[in-house]
């Protein structure tokens, strides 16, 4: 371990930098590409995640809900299943955690929406729950995965892993490639 706060700075960006290039660039392209055709299909892009990734999940909504709406002649629906406090622990308390994501979605899933997922185990229970879901109303996912990927690396339409066994650097990479989509959906869009 570095011993001086600049040396462990200098460490952790080399790492979160070097993380994210070790993920399948292809990947993060081919997620942009299924972001802007559920947007221009008018399907409802959904996120979901627990803990730090449920932050990243709402965070969503307030990038790409206004900013992208703002910077391009484009109206998404992003809808952050991570949420409604009143709802995820009501679903908690009367049914089961497990059940969080899913039970929501049985309600708002159609035809053309997508499924963003942010888990940096990828084997949450509620996130398998969704995931199974999902497939079942073929309802297309990305999956944003740290450490081994778990479940959901193996079980996303679009797998964007960032093969690192810290939850800040796992976390942080996913919440810069949120930016740096969102940031390239707006250049595509504005050309």
């Amino acid at each position: 371990m570095k011993k001086n706060f600049n040396q462990f700075l200098d460490f952790y960006l080399s790492e979160l930098v070097s993380s994210i290039n070790k993920s399948k660039i292809s990947q993060i392209e081919k997620a942009s590409s299924k972001i802007l055709e559920t947007i221009k299909k008018k399907g409802t892009i959904f996120v979901c995640g627990n803990g730090g990734s449920a932050a990243i999940s709402n965070h969503y909504v307030c990038d790409y809900l206004k900013f992208l709406r703002q910077h391009t002649n484009l109206m998404p629906k992003v809808i952050s299943l991570s949420s409604n406090l009143e709802t995820i622990t009501a679903i908690s308390n009367d049914i089961d955690y497990s059940q969080v994501f899913k039970y929501q979605a049985e309600s708002l899933f159609q035809k053309n929406d997508l499924l963003i997922i942010i888990s940096s185990s990828g084997n949450s229970k509620n996130v398998k729950e969704i995931v199974k879901f999902s497939k079942k109303k073929k309802v297309s996912i990305i999956g944003f995965s740290g450490f081994d990927g778990g479940y959901l690396k193996k079980n996303s339409d679009i797998s964007i892993h960032i093969p690192a066994k810290n939850y800040g650097i796992s976390e942080d990479s996913h919440h810069i490639l949120m930016h740096i989509i969102l940031q390239y959906l707006i250049l595509k869009q504005q050309k």
